[in-house]
């Protein structure tokens, strides 16, 4: 814990402290992004019993290397790239597992009645979200990194191990690919009096705005 009414220390500060193993600094650490690596995992693998797994295997990866972090480390790119290859290794493991790939077909429990406007809205959402999980992998992490967690290019391209013109390239993709699936969805919907459903066009203002909501 942080003494009370001082400063946050930066990423550099945090980093620092890491690499001298101080308990607290990792502590500052999880508080300040355990939300968004979190909700990375949930929407990356589309199961919150799975992304709880992974989250405790990223954070245990954390603690056992913090102590050999290098000095111009990018901890938000670090820590995101922990826990892609975290979900990757499950992935590889669950699609051997004839089992677990049953499991991971199972459809969600229908939600409740809820009044016209807030199932409209809770609709636009769930298309959304469905469209994401949908993508292929690689335009998921992609745009749950760039679109939703807003790392920049350049980090982006980090926690992904390939050139910034690259993820720039792969992630106006994805954004096509999303507005396509939501494009079909929405064609697929009944209309009800005036409602309207999320468009296309709108598909990269709706990742940064509705997904982030549950993020942060």
């Amino acid at each position: 814990m942080e003494r009370e009414g001082a400063a946050a220390p930066s990423d550099a500060e945090l980093a620092a402290r890491l690499r001298r193993r101080d308990p607290r600094a990792f502590d500052a650490l999880y508080a300040r992004y355990h939300p968004r690596i979190f909700s990375f995992l949930v929407r990356l693998s589309g199961r919150r019993d799975v992304a709880e797994d992974l989250f405790q295997d990223t954070w245990l990866a954390v603690a056992r290397h913090a102590g050999r972090l290098a000095e111009d480390t990018d901890l938000a790119a670090w820590l995101f790239t922990i826990a892609r290859n975290r979900y990757r290794s499950h992935r590889r493991s669950a699609l051997l597992d004839l089992a677990r790939a049953a499991l991971f077909s199972r459809e969600p429990a229908p939600a409740a009645p809820e009044p016209e406007g807030a199932a409209d809205a809770r609709a636009d959402v769930a298309a959304l979200e469905a469209a994401l999980r949908d993508l292929a992998a690689v335009h998921r992490e992609v745009l749950l990194l760039g679109a939703v967690e807003g790392l920049d290019t350049a980090r982006v391209a980090q926690v992904l191990g390939i050139r910034e013109d690259a993820a720039r390239k792969r992630l106006s993709r994805a954004r096509a690919e999303l507005a396509a699936r939501l494009e079909r969805r929405n064609a697929e919907r009944p209309r009800r009096g005036s409602t309207t459903s999320i468009s296309a066009a709108d598909a990269a203002d709706a990742t940064d705005g509705q997904t982030r909501g549950g993020s942060r």
